[in-house]
């Protein structure tokens, strides 16, 4: 404690000694020019007109280079050296009569009016310095809050940015609808705490603020909605009233933006609900409607031979594996939104899922020419078999629902830039430009799927959060009338996942000493 004392006094005192003789230095400087330039004239043997002339005009160059104080000091010299060496009786502060007297008082009237008309426009010269440089610190801070993109952050980031505009040493904004406080500094000490409180509801001195703070209340109209609080005091009323404008305006922005945020969220959480119940409701009672009408014919009985019961059998066997599915794809979508999705990776050929996916939907893809190409080499390839299938399955059954009797559906696999890539190309009606940015939302429609009316919208993004788990990713390019080819693609493992890592951590057998 007393070490960390000793060595700030005598940072102190080596600070102040510098200073003086910085002082010394510029008035010794101010002596000599003084003093040379008066033996200059003397040495050429000018008259007291031209001598009065170079004098003042020292006078005025000082004034505006270095202040009044040191040109009031070379007005003395100046003055001194006029009379002494210039005015008569030479070299003696005598003077000789009234004219002597007249000249010497003008020379010293016209050097204080000259150095004050000198020091006033070096000041309106800094001043005007000063107010350009607050302009362009004031339109950068507002650049930089206009053109965040982030609105909760931009509060948090506000008290820096006022900071590293204006370089203050602190800067504390208190925001009165959360009761919150943002500051550039580690911790805002409790004292400043209540003096902004008391600055915002207008019980304390907007001048003074807080100890050593400078503070002002931030006002929407005539309503305070927080209170700013910097440190130093080197804004000018001016100034700090502008910066506390703008931040009270960014403040007011940022609280708009997060509101409506929040309203559009809540407006688009009920319209996916809706989209939901309104989707799951009509898809769910027709299945049940089929169901329950051969139901009810089975049960009376009436007029019915074998083949009918097989069919109306079938009709249900066929509507309530429609209904498991319906189901299946929304719990699946419960999954995916709570992100509980898990791959298990195993080692797979790409023609034995390819074939898989076709026998599963042989149904469907009766009336289609199926075409399988595989690009080699087709070595086993580490990925879920299940999660892929499901994905493969989705798009072949949409593009043989979309595809005409006899129509060409083609899928591909290929390995290329580290990825396996599968594709499901078809020669159907194709996709409509409306709806390409949004067939991959959840409970989206398309015109097609709605006029025939299947489907509940839930398909493909289903399909893009199961690839987005696996480390893949799927698009589209279609065109209306040529068809689509829906391409996705996981990263290509050649190799079991952690394999080079547990035989890094196997030991050497050769290594060991027997």
């Amino acid at each position: 404690m007393m070490q960390s004392k000793t060595s700030d006094g005598k940072a102190v005192r080596a600070i102040t000694s510098y200073l003086n003789w910085r002082q010394i230095l510029r008035v010794m400087t101010a002596t000599l020019g003084v003093a040379l330039v008066t033996l200059l004239l003397s040495t050429a043997h000018v008259n007291e007109t031209a001598a009065g002339l170079v004098f003042l005009t020292m006078v005025v160059w000082f004034a505006t280079r270095a202040g009044i104080q040191r040109s009031l000091y070379v007005a003395l010299l100046c003055a001194v050296s006029f009379d002494y060496f210039f005015l008569l009786p030479l070299h003696t502060l005598r003077l000789a009569g009234p004219q002597e007297w007249v000249e010497m008082l003008s020379f010293a009237v016209s050097c204080v009016i000259v150095g004050r008309l000198a020091e006033r426009a070096r000041s309106q010269r800094r001043t005007a310095e000063q107010r350009r440089e607050d302009v362009e610190r004031l339109y950068t801070l507002s650049q930089e809050m206009m053109l965040h993109e982030d609105a909760a952050r931009l509060i948090r980031d506000l008290p820096r940015l006022v900071e590293r505009s204006f370089a203050l040493h602190a800067v504390i904004l208190y925001v009165r609808d959360e009761d919150q406080f943002y500051a550039s500094i580690p911790e805002v000490p409790a004292d400043v705490q209540g003096g902004l409180r008391a600055v915002t509801e207008g019980h304390g001195n907007p001048a003074a603020g807080p100890e050593q703070y400078s503070s002002l209340a931030l006002m929407l109209g005539l309503k305070p909605i927080g209170a700013l609080a910097w440190q130093p005091d080197k804004l000018s009323r001016e100034v700090a009233t502008a910066v506390t404008a703008q931040v009270a305006i960014a403040l007011t922005r940022s609280q708009a933006i997060e509101t409506y945020t929040r309203m559009v969220a809540v407006r688009e959480g009920e319209r996916l609900r809706t989209a939901l119940i309104d989707s799951l409701t009509h898809e769910l009672r027709t299945p049940l409607t089929s169901i329950r009408a051969a139901a009810t014919t089975l049960v009376q009985g009436e007029g019915l031979d074998e083949a009918g019961r097989l069919d109306l059998a079938a009709l249900v066997d066929e509507e309530s594996a429609r209904l498991d599915k319906l189901i299946g794809e929304a719990v699946e979508m419960a999954e995916i939104d709570a992100n509980v999705v898990q791959v298990h990776a195993t080692p797979q050929h790409t023609r034995t899922l390819m074939d898989h996916v076709v026998e599963e939907s042989h149904a469907i893809l009766a009336k289609h020419r199926v075409v399988v190409t595989i690009d080699p080499p087709d070595t086993p390839a580490w990925f879920d078999p299940h999660l892929l299938g499901r994905v493969f399955r989705h798009l072949v059954e949409n593009a043989a629902r979309y595809t005409p009797a006899g129509g060409r559906i083609s899928l591909t696999s290929r390995r290329r830039d580290g990825r396996l890539e599968f594709t499901v190309e078809d020669n159907g009606p194709g996709i409509d430009s409306a709806d390409l940015p949004l067939i991959f939302e959840k409970f989206y429609r398309g015109k097609k799927s709605s006029a025939r009316g299947k489907g509940t919208g839930m398909g493909l993004p289903i399909a893009r959060a199961i690839l987005a788990a696996h480390g893949g990713e799927i698009d589209v390019i279609s065109q209306a009338g040529q068809g689509a080819m829906f391409r996705f693609w996981v990263p290509l493992v050649e190799k079991e996942p952690g394999s080079e890592e547990k035989l890094a951590k196997k030991p050497d057998p050769s290594a060991q000493i027997t």
